[in-house]
């Protein structure tokens, strides 16, 4: 298949490849919130929908010294892992009290807290984090608040993947909360999430500050202007969004995903909001082919391998891989969250809609 070869390449030049993912939530007038997210890579994670009812035991690696200790998950999640690693750890998922998480790749940047035996206690491991806090935390307010208590580390001896665990993440919740939360230098840093926008390096305030040189944009363009006696009229709709970047490096889908963002009208419901996220989502969609990068002779291709727009208010979770763009699969997470076993499959075999219909289409 197209996308198998796409991720036929060597672990070399996969440490030069970028996971180039974007996030964006929006909250509509009647106070649903919906959070989404594309994740962009050239390789066959083996992306894994899974379920974690509440009440797992999560063994947390220890530091050098210290034994593993073993945490008891509150809430209940539903997430997409890698399946190729060990434990498949979370990329991406929410929990039954509205509180989701979104993993951005986030390399030349991250540098986690360094540890030790007497910080076993509070110890973290980046692989056990996403379980970690989905399954532990009920809102943006609560992990913000214990963020800063824990030792989030990172253990070389530990199988990744093709490339380092350098992430950093977003947060939302059914509040409309929503932080990001980066390790710089061994520190926590921990933003407001003004954009409502996440996507991969450099860090969060360097994007921030980069939106200064875009304050020209808008959503309304000049539609004519007098030249001495001429009266020049504009060749279209869109004159105000000319220097709005158009290429896939994560500062310029920043600036587009934040100018959607903040320019499109507020939705008025869920699913109004769902599909405004999807609209959002789709000018940063990434075919096979158009963003390539070369290690050697090797060609290695990102794309979007998924999408995941998360119902944080009616527990919902809408999705689409590479080949279903056009028939996305909601599910109500509700049976999921009740469920005392745990539960998965691969995101490429879930049951997506079928497309095709007759003449029923235009049936009275």
């Amino acid at each position: 298949m197209l996308r198998l070869l796409a991720a036929a390449l060597s672990l070399t030049a996969m440490s030069h490849a970028a996971l180039a993912c974007t996030a964006v939530d929006i909250v509509a007038a009647d106070k649903s919130v919906i959070a989404g997210r594309t994740m962009e890579w050239a390789f066959d994670m083996q992306w894994t929908l899974l379920s974690m009812p509440k009440g797992t035991s999560l063994t947390l690696p220890a530091p050098k010294g210290a034994s593993p200790r073993t945490v008891t998950t509150t809430y209940a999640v539903v997430g997409i892992g890698a399946g190729i690693i060990p434990g498949m750890p979370l990329v991406e998922g929410q929990n039954e009290a509205g509180l989701s998480l979104s993993a951005n790749f986030l390399p030349g940047f991250t540098q986690y807290q360094s540890v030790d035996a007497a910080d076993a206690a509070n110890a973290v491991e980046i692989l056990s984090f996403a379980k970690w806090l989905l399954g532990s935390f009920k809102d943006v307010a609560d992990a913000k608040a214990a963020l800063p208590t824990a030792r989030v580390w990172t253990d070389p001896a530990l199988p990744t993947g093709p490339t380092v665990p350098a992430m950093h993440f977003k947060l939302d919740d059914r509040s409309g909360g929503s932080i990001i939360v980066e390790y710089v230098g061994g520190e926590l840093k921990i933003y407001d999430d003004a954009a409502h926008v996440l996507t991969n390096a450099p860090t969060y305030d360097w994007h921030l500050t980069n939106l200064r040189n875009y304050v020209n944009l808008t959503s309304v363009g000049t539609s004519s202007r007098e030249y001495g006696d001429v009266d020049v009229t504009a060749l279209g709709q869109g004159g105000g969004t000319i220097g709005l970047p158009g290429d896939y490096t994560p500062p310029s889908r920043f600036v587009r995903a934040a100018f959607m963002r903040h320019f499109v009208p507020q939705p008025k419901d869920a699913s109004e909001a769902t599909q405004t996220i999807t609209h959002i989502l789709n000018t940063v969609d990434i075919p096979i082919g158009v963003a390539q990068s070369k290690d050697g002779d090797t060609v290695v291709s990102d794309y979007t391998q998924w999408v995941s727009i998360k119902d944080l208010t009616q527990n919902r979770l809408t999705l689409a891989d590479y080949d279903h763009r056009t028939s996305y699969l909601t599910i109500d997470l509700a049976p999921l969250f009740a469920s005392d076993k745990p539960m998965s499959k691969l995101v490429t075999a879930l049951p997506y809609p079928k497309g095709a219909i007759g003449a029923e289409a235009l049936a009275p």
